[in-house]
């Protein structure tokens, strides 16, 4: 090996550790991954001369992060399926024609095995030292992986950021929907409520709430918004502090309905709408009115009149202002009655043959006597199973609720 060779090779040698300094200080100071694939276009461009050049990274989809020394621009081509699986060094010959036969040879940048990164290599010279061994190939791939892998830690510190954030967020979103529901239900041996809420996720869109008006009636509700997560959520807690406040101002159901509907559209333009069932029942009259904004309806058993189900009332709330049309219902002489109210996630769970769980299977349970005379957490521990062994391996798709009132 000749002196000028060996100077040659000794020069090459210093520009390919004064790259991977460059490289390694700007990796250090956390420069973002635009500055990096900069530097990389930079360094082997100009410090190692490299001729063409097109580095395709694969994050959802492959896109092209430096190119140079072509016509073409590949800014959003699409690879070849040959060229994803390949794990070493090859050469272009061996494919056939194709946009990317302008280079030489592929660099793959691997992890395990995963292809993260291709690097196409053009315009070698034959009698250029740097080619004449594998060393430069080596050199370019790896620096390829230095800068590569680094951009690949950025990307999984940014999501488990963003998953340490996102989960603090479900964290109070969570907080803020217990806050919904009351902290005790009475059950006393004049009035008995209960509740069971199944959340799909660790935040719903499910409400439900039983409110004191004064020592004679009180209010039973529940409600269930379009959309799950923090949005719902948040969109549920608005809609509580509304309605107790609204409580506070007057009993009038059909007031507070037509006032709920116009809160509702007002916060969400139309977007997305609640689905509500409010009554108020009064001890001393005996009596219960009641709104069921496009909600499913509750099952009323009295000794009296029998199973009927409460349909009167309006459409969903926050579709359109004014509501078209509002009903209370009005019931009148039940001082011995079984109140059951429930979300659509309970009619709506699906078995393993795409069949809905339905209402007919709840009003066929409560059309038996000994129902009736069950105490209210039986009640729901036997639709639960019922449920449980109907969808058999599919999951469950939404919250559910699933709310008991009995007076006498």
């Amino acid at each position: 090996m000749t002196e000028q060779t060996l100077k040659a090779k000794f020069e090459i040698k210093e520009l390919e550790l004064n790259a991977l300094l460059e490289i390694t200080q700007a990796i250090n100071n956390n420069l973002p991954e635009d500055s990096l694939y900069k530097i990389y276009n930079f360094t082997l461009r100009s410090n190692l001369n490299i001729q063409k050049l097109a580095l395709f990274v694969l994050d959802e989809e492959w896109s092209c992060k430096v190119s140079f020394g072509t016509k073409k621009r590949f800014h959003n081509a699409s690879l070849l399926p040959a060229f994803k699986t390949i794990q070493n060094i090859t050469h272009l010959r061996e494919f056939e024609e194709c946009d990317l036969t302008v280079f030489d040879i592929i660099i793959p940048v691997t992890h395990k095995s995963t292809t993260l990164a291709l690097v196409f290599v053009g315009g070698l010279e034959k009698d250029d030292p740097r080619y004449q061994d594998d060393d430069g190939i080596k050199f370019i791939q790896a620096l390829s992986n230095i800068i590569i892998v680094a951009i690949e830690n950025k990307k999984l510190v940014r999501r488990q950021l963003d998953r340490e954030s996102f989960r603090k967020e479900l964290e109070i979103a969570s907080d803020v929907q217990q806050f919904l529901f009351p902290d005790t239900l009475p059950y006393t041996d004049l009035l008995k409520i209960e509740a069971s809420y199944l959340p799909h996720d660790m935040v719903g869109g499910d409400y439900y709430d039983y409110i004191p008006i004064n020592k004679n009636q009180f209010l039973i509700c529940v409600a269930d918004v379009s959309g799950k997560g923090i949005p719902a959520a948040l969109m549920m807690s608005n809609f509580q502090a509304s309605l107790r406040t609204l409580l506070r101002q007057t009993p009038n159901l059909t007031d507070i309905v037509e006032a709920l509907n116009f809160q509702v559209l007002e916060n969400t333009k139309g977007e997305k709408f609640i689905t509500f069932f409010a009554a108020i029942y009064d001890i001393r009259l005996k009596t219960m009115v009641y709104v069921n904004s496009g909600h499913n309806p509750p099952l009323l058993i009295d000794k009296k009149n029998g199973l009927q189900l409460l349909e009167d009332g309006s459409t969903v709330l926050g579709a359109m202002h004014p509501l078209p049309f509002l009903n209370e219902g009005f019931i009148t002489g039940i001082d011995d009655f079984l109140l059951f109210c429930y979300t659509d996630g309970l009619t709506e769970t699906i078995n393993e043959q795409g069949e809905e769980f339905g209402v007919e299977k709840l009003l066929e349970y409560f059309q038996f006597d000994e129902t009736y005379n069950k105490d209210l957490k039986s009640i729901h521990e036997d639709i639960i199973v019922a449920l449980d062994n109907f969808k058999g391996r599919n999951g469950y798709h939404d919250d559910i609720t699933i709310l008991s009132c009995r007076v006498g």
